[in-house]
């Protein structure tokens, strides 16, 4: 029973990410006005704005003007329960399932955004950044009733010095390189190699799972990047891909199975 509340939880919390994905690009409130369909505008019933069964039962069609809704919003409320599942089964609920339920949830919006609109917002990875702190020196003083830890507290700081310092080097050197020493033009328009808002978007990453979490995210990231870039450039010939859903894909591999990875790259 606890599970299935978990889901709809993680649905509901879904819908309002769709929200976030949706309005801030328009820097709109994510608070009000209440849902809206994108084509005509007309406020969403409340019968029509259930998460997941919504989508089907009116076969991802507005009611009023019977526009397509995009499969994406449907895709985000599954994700995120799904994600939402998976956390309550390792850390039931405790301030780590609440802490990185948030973590997802920034994960999520920052990729989605980044795929649409090729931009990660200050917005969210700056409250996630301060967040992640705070919930590791938290865990000081959880796993230290009588004297706080500092250890969580410093990994965390430390983590967002490595993620987001790792990125904004290789980025940094990357372009001297290319740019610099082998005069190479701009592809596609582009003048950096890497984002600052990825830069942002791995110092978050740092602050909620550590160092060493974040370096193993970094390095895996760039294996799926290589994926998708090849298909890309076969399908679509374009050279540049957003990269915010890569770094946050391995985040979510780097939170649930980072032992299992190192063994495995390592041989341990």
């Amino acid at each position: 029973m606890r599970e299935i509340l978990v889901f709809i939880f993680g649905a509901v919390i879904g819908s309002f990410l769709n929200v976030c994905i949706y309005r801030l690009p328009k820097e709109e409130s994510v608070v009000s006005p209440r849902s809206y369909c994108p084509q005509c505008k007309k406020p969403i019933a409340g019968f029509d704005n259930i998460p997941l069964l919504s989508y089907i039962l009116l076969l991802g069609k507005c009611r009023s003007c019977k526009a397509k809704i995009p499969f994406r919003y449907f895709l985000v409320e599954l994700f995120t329960a799904l994600l939402f599942l998976a956390l309550f089964k390792r850390y039931q609920l405790s301030l780590e399932f609440f802490a990185y339920a948030v973590f997802v949830s920034a994960l999520i919006v920052s990729a989605v955004i980044d795929i649409q609109a090729r931009l990660i917002y200050s917005v969210v990875t700056y409250a996630g950044i301060i967040l992640g702190l705070l919930f590791n020196a938290a865990r000081g003083i959880s796993l230290s009733p009588w004297a706080f830890n500092y250890r969580p507290a410093l990994d965390s700081l430390f983590g967002i010095i490595a993620g987001g310092g790792i990125i904004y080097l290789t980025g940094k050197t990357f372009n001297f390189f290319w740019f610099g020493l082998l005069k190479k033009p701009p592809i596609d328009g582009e003048k950096e190699s890497m984002g600052f808002g990825d830069v942002e978007l791995l110092a978050m990453i740092g602050a909620f799972l550590g160092w060493q979490k974040a370096v193993l995210t970094f390095f895996l990231a760039p294996f799926f990047g290589a994926i998708v870039g090849i298909i890309n450039l076969l399908v679509k010939k374009e050279h540049t891909i957003p990269y915010g859903p890569f770094l946050s894909l391995a985040a979510v591999l780097s939170l649930f199975w980072a032992d299992k990875i190192i063994k495995f790259l390592f041989f341990r």
